[in-house]
């Protein structure tokens, strides 16, 4: 039979953003399941929207053996801290020593990993399994849409096979792909040629929705051109948060010939140079945000749903800032919601208090954003929940979310979903649990960018997009860069890096 090691380990680094990835949060797992090793780790992720779940579906259609690793992942933070690095990887290289003779590797990676002491997260992980399964083992990983692939992912791996969708409704279907491609691999003994191109923009995350153009565009062109010539084909947006030489999105194709690879490649990277002005939209201040959304309330049959981009914890936000909380009790916004915010403390506070009782609280505001702060009030604590509950929608697609003591909490005619644990609201769920029904709201604001639009987009009359202070910029060129590759314009026709002088863009 055949045997596939399998494993994942996955992280979105935001370099700027103020918490990292401590090996506690790999193992609560955030939106993700919780870390394990072993059989468990096969049975924890079946059925849900994640590489490695399609992967062990498809295996099982192909009668593989597969041996298990590790799986662990974590909320998008700062960097991955070198002691929850280092023993997550060790875990996996060491059960991949042991497993005895193995027909390829499985990975399911994110392609966004910067670790306390290696910019190049999944680089690093790729050369180590190499160094124990040598050069002739099939490897395959899938990765994020938002994967900053470098030339190390490329050179260590046989094939990288990144989503398609943001929303990432795909995860589980490219980790299907990647069993598809590997069956290939393993059936036919052949190499395949590679080619790899960076793209010389950055692109802010708000504007690379593949529900939206020019995104949709750009993927049905990248499905479009493969063929028997070129089994497959991927462009990554990139995670424009990372500050280190490769940042930035990227072409990476395979084929039989290395000019069906470079053909394909480079015609989806000028593909992509020809849209650089689409890659742009309008974003609203907070109150500018909010009003606008009461102006379109009035007649609105479904609601306007908000998204709060730049404390986005799927980007490295810690889901806690104020500024559009403010903005709704401060404009009298009616029927209006808003989560998740993670406040553990206030949690408690709310719990102790009791529904149907007031409590006073310094809720939010934390995590020393500039321009932010806690949010002194006294609140109603409508609803309580001990956090665990289901997430039936596309992007978690099933998963069991355990966000500890939670709480609704009501000021006005506005109430805030309050969380022990954070993760980005993506899932009508995420109001539920708490007693708010969201199909009866007139404005909900979600901390969240873009996988909101997965389960909220078919409810919503109109999607807005708000830059309260936050950690994840809307404006790629607000973030400090010192160390991205010379020359690359830190927008869509934004200013070239210097190095020398660490500029950033001053384009609109």
């Amino acid at each position: 039979m055949t045997r596939i090691a399998v494993g994942g380990f996955l992280h979105e680094t935001n370099t700027f953003a103020p918490t990292k990835a401590t090996y506690e949060a790999f193992v609560h797992g955030g939106g993700f399941p919780r870390m394990e090793t072993g059989g468990g780790m096969l049975k924890n992720v079946r059925r849900i929207n994640v590489g490695l779940a399609g992967f062990i579906e498809q295996a099982e259609t192909e009668g593989w053996d597969l041996v298990p690793t590790i799986f662990a992942a974590a909320t998008p933070s700062a960097h991955v801290t070198e002691d929850a690095f280092e023993r997550i990887a060790k875990t996996m290289i060491d059960s991949l020593a042991a497993a005895g003779n193995l027909d390829a590797v499985y990975l399911d990676l994110h392609g966004a990993m910067v670790a306390e002491h290696f910019d190049d997260g999944e680089g690093e992980i790729l050369a180590r399994v190499r160094k124990v399964i040598g050069n002739d083992i099939p490897l395959v990983v899938s990765l994020d849409l938002h994967a900053n692939v470098t030339p190390e992912m490329v050179e260590h791996a046989s094939a990288l096979i990144a989503y398609r969708t943001y929303p990432h409704v795909d995860m589980a279907d490219t980790g299907r792909a990647c069993a598809r491609h590997l069956a290939l691999l393993l059936n036919t003994k052949q190499r395949l040629a590679k080619a790899f191109r960076q793209t010389p923009f950055l692109i802010p995350i708000s504007w690379q929705c593949t529900n939206d153009e020019p995104a949709k565009s750009i993927y049905r062109k990248v499905a479009g051109l493969e063929t028997e010539a070129v089994p497959t084909l991927s462009f990554a947006f990139g995670f424009p948060a990372a500050d280190f030489v490769h940042c930035g999105p990227s072409i990476f194709a395979y084929g039989r010939t290395q000019a069906h690879a470079d053909a394909a490649a480079d015609a989806i990277a000028a593909l992509i140079e020809s849209h650089e002005d689409d890659f742009d939209g309008k974003i609203y201040s907070p109150d500018e945000g909010v009003r606008h959304a009461m102006e379109l309330a009035k007649t609105a049959t479904r609601p306007i749903v908000i998204a709060d981009t730049q404390d986005n914890p799927g980007a490295g936000g810690d889901s806690d800032t104020t500024g559009m909380l403010r903005a709704l009790v401060r404009n009298n916004a009616q029927r209006a919601a808003t989560g998740m915010m993670y406040d553990p403390q206030a949690a408690k506070a709310a719990h102790e208090a009791g529904e149907g009782n007031t409590v006073t609280l310094a809720l939010g505001g934390k995590s020393g954003i500039p321009g932010d702060a806690p949010f002194k009030e006294t609140f109603v604590v409508e609803k309580l929940s001990d956090g665990n509950f289901l997430a039936p929608g596309p992007f978690y697609g099933g998963r069991m979310m355990k966000m500890g003591p939670s709480a609704c909490l009501r000021i006005g005619d506005v109430r805030v979903v309050v969380a022990s644990h954070k993760t980005q609201l993506a899932d009508q769920a995420m109001y539920r649990y708490v007693g708010i029904e969201p199909t009866e709201q007139k404005i909900l604001v979600n901390k969240s960018s873009v996988h909101f639009r997965a389960d909220f987009e078919p409810i919503a009359e109109k999607l807005l997009i708000c830059a309260a202070p936050g950690a994840m910029p809307a404006d790629t060129a607000d973030l400090p860069w010192t160390r991205l590759k010379p020359g690359i314009r830190v927008k869509p026709n934004g200013a070239p890096f210097d190095p020398a002088t660490k500029s950033r863009s001053t384009g609109s």
